[in-house]
């Protein structure tokens, strides 16, 4: 029977990893941190191990010692962004067959994924790696401005920088330097202007499984500065979507992603030109997950689990369902940090297209830490068309109203609000 060892970091029904692989078939070990244990089935596991971090430092002496009680493992798998390359390290210390840390690190750097894709004839912002050495003076003379410095590894936007001036980004440069990661753990990059597109999905055999291209409505960075984030499906028939999963293709056979999950993002240029921005190895995050397996029928999470393990799919392709449009909306912790929810409104019977939400409780706290899961207001939509759900969209993001208090002000009678900005140019 075979046996898999699995890294957690989730809370939520992704985390159920026992619903992918059939108990009397397959058994599943776990080291997880403590607020994904609720989530496992550790009954039916044969044995969980809570610890304070997923780092590979920390995981691999609790792998070694369950590997030494249990025997070898036939699979190791970390489906978060974070976990991807720990697990692929855990694979080769422990001599089990998988997706290399050579192979992954091509899906968690920024320059090499970059160098890969622009090697194979992609479009790719021109970008360069950060040095001690690299001056803000060097960097705008190579890549003009405005430009964008962000970690090699990063995710969500997080740690991104957008310099309009030689200043702002010698002062950006400067807090990288003294950041953990140092200067070597960042790159600029070229600021590319015009919409940024996602595509998900599946592959198998070097074909799509399963695929799906959407638009966002304002940015990541957008809603690390403060702004809601929406996602729009594109409908079938969309030209752009067409030459989006084309594009995408391209980019899978030049990184070499024959079977696995994918969460791919483009820029689209004003002049129609697609490209490349990141790809991650793994389904996409916020909303994304939960609008695939309403609107699709396809479980994400459940396929790159299985993919990664090389089993078959979870659900033939000829089984998902063709969807309506749809789309979400992300409302981010409400400012100032931190702060406390008074009083928010739901969208439901306020917003036709909006089918599902997940907003704070009255009381909840905001410490910036949420990232994209727990946050000032999470909603869903769906609708005959993409043009009914981005109006649902905008909708959403003019109307609901989150209220919080500031904590640890004494005197402070200021309110905070969440931004209720629509998307550039609407």
């Amino acid at each position: 029977m075979p046996r898999y060892l699995v890294i957690n970091r989730f809370d939520d029904e992704f985390g159920e990893y026992h619903r992918f692989v059939p108990a009397k078939d397959h058994r599943l070990a776990y080291i997880t941190l403590q607020h994904g244990l609720p989530i496992l089935d550790t009954d039916g596991a044969l044995d969980t191990v809570v610890v304070d971090d997923l780092t590979f430092e920390t995981v691999l002496p609790v792998a070694r010692r369950l590997t030494a009680d249990l025997g070898p493992f036939d699979g190791v798998v970390g489906i978060s962004e974070r976990d991807v390359l720990t697990a692929a390290r855990l694979r080769t210390a422990l001599g089990i067959a998988g997706w290399t840390p050579e192979f992954v690190s091509a899906f968690r750097d920024k320059p090499r994924m970059k160098e890969i894709v622009g090697a194979a004839g992609l479009p790719v912002p021109r970008f360069q790696a950060v040095g001690e050495d690299t001056t803000a003076e060097r960097v705008v003379a190579d890549l003009g401005l405005p430009v964008i410095l962000k970690p090699r590894d990063g995710a969500g936007s997080k740690g991104v920088v957008l310099a309009r001036s030689v200043a702002g980004l010698a002062e950006a440069l400067a807090d990288a330097r003294s950041s953990p990661a140092g200067p070597d753990g960042y790159e600029c990059e070229e600021y590319v202007a015009g919409d940024i597109y996602h595509v998900d999905g599946i592959r198998r055999g070097g074909l799509f499984h399963f695929v799906s291209a959407s638009v966002y409505v304002n940015t990541c960075l957008d809603f690390m500065d403060g702004m809601p984030l929406g996602s729009l499906l594109l409908d079938e028939g969309d030209g752009t979507r067409d030459r989006l999963i084309a594009f995408a293709s391209r980019c899978l056979d030049a990184l070499g992603l024959r079977d696995g999950p994918f969460h791919l993002e483009v820029f689209g240029r004003p002049d129609g030109e697609l490209v490349f921005l990141e790809i991650g190895l793994r389904p996409g995050g916020a909303e994304v997950a939960f609008i695939h397996r309403d609107l699709f029928g396809i479980d994400l999470f459940g396929e790159a689990f299985r993919a990664t393990l090389g089993l078959p799919p979870l659900t033939p392709r000829e089984a998902f369902r063709p969807a309506a449009a749809g789309g979400w909306v992300s409302v981010p912790e409400p400012r100032p940090l931190p702060s406390r929810a008074l009083s928010r409104t739901s969208m439901l019977g306020v917003v036709p297209e909006v089918y599902a939400e997940v907003i704070p409780d009255v009381g909840a706290v905001f410490d910036g830490t949420g990232g994209y899961d727990h946050i000032g207001g999470r909603f869903r939509l769906r609708g005959p068309d993409h043009a009914t759900v981005r109006r649902g969209v905008l909708e959403v993001m003019a109307r609901y109203e989150l209220i919080a208090e500031p904590i640890g002000r004494a005197g402070c009678a200021t309110w905070s609000r969440v931004p209720a900005h629509g998307p550039k140019g609407d």
